[in-house]
This record gives structure tokens, sequence and C-alpha cells, in this order.
């Protein structure tokens, strides 16, 4: 859990969940494009291939191969663990 903080405590990695909560199963290339336009992140292809590699190890994105390109894909499952690991539970439950 603790890879997940650190994986959510950089804003250009939250801003790369953000896009690809916008639109899933994007490559780096379409990544890069969308932070620089949209959230002013002037990164290099390496920086954000080192950010998506973090949130990889962390469970927050999946990737897919498809010939030369690699797709990234959102995984919310280890936020629904935090979530529920602290959730209050409801009284009529």
């Amino acid at each position: 859990m603790s890879d997940v903080f650190h994986a959510l405590a950089a804003p250009a990695r939250r801003a790369i969940l953000d896009e690809l909560h916008e639109r899933d199963g994007q490559t780096l290339y379409e990544l890069c494009t969308r932070l620089t336009m949209k959230h002013d992140l002037e990164m290099s292809r390496q920086a954000i291939s080192q950010h998506l590699d973090v949130l990889e190890a962390a469970g927050l994105i999946t990737t897919r191969r498809d010939g030369r390109y690699k797709f990234h894909y959102l995984d919310t499952g280890p936020l629904r663990a935090i979530v529920e690991r602290w959730r209050v539970p409801d009284p009529e439950e």
C-alpha cells in the first residue's frame, strides 16, 4: 500500500492518472502530448516513462503491447482497497 501512496505523491503521476481516467488505453506518445497541452507539463518522454513505471509497480496502471505500441490502462483496484480499508461501516448494513 505504501507504493500506492508514493505513486500518488507526485503531481505529474496524478496528472497521468487523470488523463487515463479521461481516455484509457493511451500510448506514451499520446500521454506526452496530452500532458503538455492540457497540464502544461514540459517533461521528456523518458521522465514520463519513469513515472509510468512507478504507477505500474504500484498497480495503478496496466499495460498491453500491440506490435510496437504499448498501451497504458488505469487500474483503480489499489485505490478501492484503500477506500475499503478505512470505510466507515453503514449502520444500516
